[in-house]
């Protein structure tokens, strides 16, 4: 497999990730997936994932990439990431046997989601960047076959497999997760600095269509301070029309006695990142009409509403405003 070097010792290192970790024979990696065996490092999850799902597209979230059509899920177990509010910890942080997964290989991905009439498929649930070749071995058949692609992830990967992994990804929602070294530290057992790096390299560098969530946990990365923070970020590296989701957090894994966010918070949030100049935010996963519309950019006008995953109204002609025919940013279908 790629992006794995065999050092002096005889132990081999594993560069999908910025972890890096150094396995001897037999060893697992951070994610658990990842193991030694025979003086190379192989991905014992290929193939085998936690379920397949069938979702509307904004709940990936994307809400600007074909909305309205249908998606595929999937991912498997273990994850590269550390953070103690996982919101899916029993299959990221629980070490199930691989065996009791199902078994569906990247052709099969391809058939269920063809068959189904999905427009796209995700990597997503515990981050592909931890299944990396059997999430970039079915992406790469799914494009062969008509199928739009997408990563949900947290952007904690390397430089190099970053290029390869974008190549074949059509949209991706990247995680980030809290805007400080403080907080990925703390939170997420990682740093920062890689996810930015990813997040300019996807949005700059890449045709990947690319929104970008934030789960608010109150009380660690809600301050005005921190949200105004990061908006200007986002304005200085990536521009202003990259859709940002403020999303709730829910007591799960070790922080079951900090308290759900309340929607105000994620109010505050939304109206900073407007005050600020981000042309598209959104909330998400606490239901609310107006902060999950699409805006035109041009008048102002709601040109998709939404009732959390119902559409309500759909005021698009392809990629054109029917009120004032302006193009907006995102990939639509075709008139």
């Amino acid at each position: 497999m790629k992006y794995q070097k065999l050092l002096t010792n005889g132990k081999v290192q594993c560069n999908i990730c910025p972890r890096n970790c150094i396995l001897g024979e037999g060893n697992s990696g951070f994610c658990y997936i990842r193991k030694c065996e025979n003086g190379e490092i192989k991905l014992k999850s290929y193939g085998y994932n936690t379920g397949l799902a069938i979702d509307p597209i904004e709940k990936k979230p994307l809400y600007q990439f074909y909305p309205t059509s249908t998606i595929l899920s999937f991912g498997t177990l273990g994850c590269i990431m550390g953070c103690q509010f996982c919101q899916n910890w029993q299959t990221t942080k629980v070490k199930a046997p691989i065996e009791s997964c199902n078994k569906t290989s990247p052709e099969e991905i391809v058939q269920i989601a063809k068959h189904y009439n999905c427009k796209s498929v995700a990597f997503t649930y515990n981050d592909p960047i931890a299944y990396y070749e059997y999430a970039l071995d079915s992406a790469k058949l799914c494009q062969a076959n008509g199928l739009k692609t997408v990563a949900v992830t947290s952007g904690y990967i390397n430089p190099e497999p970053a290029k390869e992994f974008f190549k074949y990804m059509d949209a991706a929602n990247i995680d980030l997760k809290g805007f400080s070294e403080e907080f990925y530290q703390k939170h997420c057992l990682a740093h920062i600095n890689p996810v930015l790096e990813t997040i300019k390299y996807a949005v700059n560098e890449t045709d990947c269509h690319v929104e970008l969530t934030t789960l608010l946990i109150e009380g660690e990365n809600d301050s005005d301070d921190m949200i105004k923070a990061e908006c200007d970020w986002i304005l200085n590296n990536l521009g202003d029309n990259v859709p940002l989701h403020f999303s709730a957090f829910f007591p799960r894994y070790k922080y079951t006695e900090k308290k759900s966010t309340d929607f105000s918070t994620l109010m505050k949030a939304y109206q900073i990142a407007k005050n600020a100049g981000i042309e598209y935010v959104y909330t998400g996963n606490i239901s609310n009409i107006e902060t999950s519309r699409t805006y035109c950019k041009n008048c102002r006008n709601p040109i998709i509403k939404r009732n959390g995953y119902q559409l309500l109204e759909y005021n698009l002609i392809g990629d054109k405003c029917r009120f004032c025919g302006a193009k907006n940013d995102g990939m639509y279908e075709p008139d």
